[in-house]
């Protein structure tokens, strides 16, 4: 620390001193947790005045030529040979020839580098290959998306030592070996920091050698390929009695690798995930001994697993997750859109019911939504960066929408979509939404911990160099930097009230925006939200300080503000990147009029809410003065959206684009989602035909036909439209045999319960 000085030695030592107390601390979970990703436009909007130029500017996720060719045949081969009823229903398995198929294209090696026989793609790549088998199978996505995910393949890539990765990066490559990452046990879910599986080092033998090593106990379960999974990356709580390694007895949590074949190890039964029945169960080790060179990273990186996991989750909850939703919110709107166009009730097409055009205009806009925010997280991941609050909002936004998009589409669809059967292209979706809602961190605790909790640290200007100068041992050092750190802070408040008091009282006439044409006025919008955003944020943990983290109502209504804004700026990018497409203006409009809707009865909840009255008072005059007065989209952007799903256009085919269409009626008559294309190809074809019979006042096509209206080339075309919608809107139907369960029948009891069941002795 240099001489005296009077900012530091004497304004700034009394401040620094009550910053201890009010301030929240950083545990050590929470630190690592922070400190293992990075920022990327989430630092722009917690700034309070986001550089428009810089995120128009930033290059859109494209694909290689090789990951096209990737796309355009093994993806697709794939797809053709997925039947989902057959999985889940008959096989509850993926058939072998698909198991065969994902190992010899290197469907689990999309992330292993080339040297090491992977396919080295990159984010986005890995990203549409599972939004394109997501449309056609959560199983089969989930199975592929797994080892490319959170799991030992990515683990060893970024931590492992040289000997590691050339030893288990190849066999990973090839399919030899299947990898499941066992973290959730019985006592720790999202509160993984919880976990009693144990390790303890001491020596042992490993593969007929007397070594240095851990003896594990373990307990876990929900882990996705564990039932065929040959080794296991397994998350445990480290100890050292017998200061083997040094002078810690509670050295943290660990990361090992465990090949399945060894004693002590008990792999469960499956568990049915929501009737999905892509591999997952529990398994158990009672006294499995591994070498230390087990240890991923070796020994240099025990205690350190829970960083580790952290980094991973950084980018990965960014990718696997937000795709499947993604995939779905497009796949509803694809279908949802079909269905309402062929479907008629009082004969007239339910795609002109406004009831029905308010959930098909939601249906569209969240799938351009969506979609927007996937390629622009994985154009930020692929440049490098590993933004943590931005992957944790994607995964909770993108899942939570999903499910308004599914539940939109299963009120539109009516009873096709109750009835299950191989015709029913919706129960599969249905059914799955849960499970990503409720893996890779709860959504619940998401929003309420996470997204704003360590957003607010991590994103914020200022604040995490204020908390670790709090934290600095070296008391002149931490002055020092609390000195730089806190009147930046300062300034930057200073200048934000500003901001966001003339851009509130102003309609944001006063944000800058870039010249975008129609869109100018939306970029307006954000800049006065994200000022509103940032001066909010000082002023609550001014205010509130560490008492903040316990606020956990009003961090969620925090948090969804921050979403709100990112997902908003992903729309407008999207639009930009496209080609400002004057066709998709209604789904832009309805994106940033929602988002808009949002954010005000956000801050209004968030201002009515404030348990420091007088801050609250303060917040109203100057980001809220006139109360929320924004509505939502109006009702001619719904239905304009909804137009764009229920008619063949650009824009409907942009929204839907990369999804799986099946078009092999000829050869399938059970593939419902095919079968629904050829009746709306043909309902639309047929639609001049219609005209001219409602012009001359009759419904009926044979007394049209009768009264000349039609020719007989037009009778019959409609007869065989008429044909093609009533397959489409069939169901199915079983005798009761096929429904008795063949397991009842023979006595097998393979899915009772297992949560309690101890390990084998």
């Amino acid at each position: 620390m240099a001489g005296f000085s009077f900012r530091r030695d004497v304004v700034t030592k009394p401040i620094f001193g009550g910053a201890k107390h009010a301030l929240p601390s950083l545990s050590e979970t929470e630190r690592e947790a922070i400190e293992a990703g990075d920022v990327w436009w989430d630092a722009d909007l917690f700034g309070g005045n986001p550089d428009w130029t810089k995120l128009l500017a930033f290059a859109p996720a494209r694909l290689s030529e090789e990951e096209q060719r990737f796309m355009d045949g093994p993806v697709e081969e794939l797809c053709a040979m997925l039947d989902d009823w057959q999985i889940n229903w008959t096989l509850r398995d993926l058939p072998r020839e698909v198991w065969a198929y994902l190992k010899a294209k290197k469907f689990f090696a999309m992330i292993i580098p080339k040297e090491y026989g992977g396919l080295g793609f990159s984010n986005y790549a890995h990203s549409e290959v599972i939004r394109k088998l997501s449309s056609r199978s959560i199983s089969a996505a989930v199975t592929a998306m797994v080892p490319n995910s959170l799991g030992p393949g990515e683990l060893l890539i970024k931590f492992g030592t040289k000997a590691q990765q050339d030893y288990w990066l190849p066999r990973l490559a090839t399919g030899e070996e299947i990898p499941c990452f066992g973290l959730t046990s019985p006592e720790a879910g999202s509160d993984a920091a919880s976990m009693i599986d144990s390790g303890v080092v001491c020596h042992g033998t490993y593969e007929g050698k007397d070594t240095l090593g851990i003896r594990l106990n373990w307990h876990k379960r929900y882990i996705t390929l564990a039932p065929v999974a040959t080794v296991l990356g397994l998350a445990f709580k480290l100890y050292d009695p017998d200061h083997l390694l040094g002078d810690r007895e509670e050295i943290g949590i660990t990361l090992a690798l465990v090949p399945t074949h060894l004693p002590g190890i008990e792999i469960g039964r499956r568990h049915l995930p929501a009737m999905h029945v892509f591999q997952n169960g529990p398994n158990w080790g009672h006294d499995v001994f591994i070498a230390m060179d087990n240890v991923i990273g070796g020994v240099d990186q025990v205690g350190k697993g829970w960083k580790m996991l952290m980094s991973a989750l950084a980018a990965g909850r960014g990718i696997s997750l937000p795709s499947l939703s993604a995939a779905g919110a497009s796949f509803t709107a694809h279908v949802t859109g079909a269905y309402a166009r062929i479907r008629e009730q009082f004969h007239v097409s339910i795609a002109k019911f406004e009831a029905i055009q308010e959930r098909l205009g939601r249906l569209a806009a969240t799938a351009y939504l969506l979609d927007a925010a996937r390629r622009m997280t994985c154009a930020a991941l692929d440049d490098g960066h590993h933004p943590a609050v931005v992957t944790a909002i994607m995964k909770s936004q993108a899942t939570d929408r999903m499910r308004v998009s599914v539940n939109d589409a299963m009120d539109v669809h009516g009873g096709k979509g109750i009835i299950e059967g191989r015709l029913n292209y919706l129960g599969s979706l249905y059914r799955g939404v849960p499970i990503g809602i409720t893996v890779e961190g709860a959504n619940i605790v998401t929003r309420a911990l996470i997204q704003f909790g360590q957003g607010a640290i991590r994103s914020h200007p200022y604040l995490l160099k204020e908390m670790m100068a709090l934290q600095n041992p070296d008391y002149a050092q931490g002055l020092d930097e609390f000195d730089k750190a806190f009147w930046g802070h300062v300034g930057h408040s200073i200048a934000n009230t500003f901001r966001a008091w003339t851009r509130a009282w102003t309609g944001g006439l006063l944000a800058p925006a870039p010249d975008a044409g129609a869109a100018s006025r939306y970029y307006k919008q954000l800049g006065r939200y994200a000022s509103a955003f940032a001066l909010a944020v000082d002023l609550a943990l001014l205010s509130l300080g560490g008492g903040l983290k316990r606020q956990e109502m009003l961090s969620a209504r925090f948090g969804d503000i921050l979403s709100e804004l990112y997902l908003s700026s992903a729309a407008l990018k999207r639009w930009n990147d496209e080609g400002r497409q004057p066709d998709d203006l209604p789904l832009l409009a309805y994106c940033m009029e929602s988002s808009f809707a949002t954010i005000e009865m956000r801050f209004d909840e968030v201002i009515a809410n404030f348990p420091v009255r007088p801050v609250a008072w303060l917040l109203r005059v100057l980001v809220q003065p006139f109360g929320p007065r924004r509505r939502g989209p109006s009702d001619s952007v719904m239905i304009a959206c909804a137009n764009i799903i229920t008619s063949p256009c650009a824009a409907r085919d942009r929204l839907t684009v990369d999804l799986y269409k099946s078009t092999n009626v000829a050869g399938d008559h059970h593939d419902g989602v095919a079968i629904l294309a050829r009746a709306f190809e043909m309902v639309v074809a047929a639609q001049p035909i219609r005209d001219k019979m409602h012009a001359a006042r009759v419904r009926d096509a044979d007394q049209a036909l009768k009264q000349g209206t039609i020719t007989a080339d037009e009778a019959a075309q409609l007869k065989a439209v008429a044909e093609a919608v009533s397959a489409a809107v069939a169901v199915n139907d079983f005798a009761p045999e096929e429904l008795t369960s063949r397991d009842a029948q023979s006595g097998d009891t393979s899915f009772q319960p297992t949560s309690h069941r101890p390990a084998a002795e």
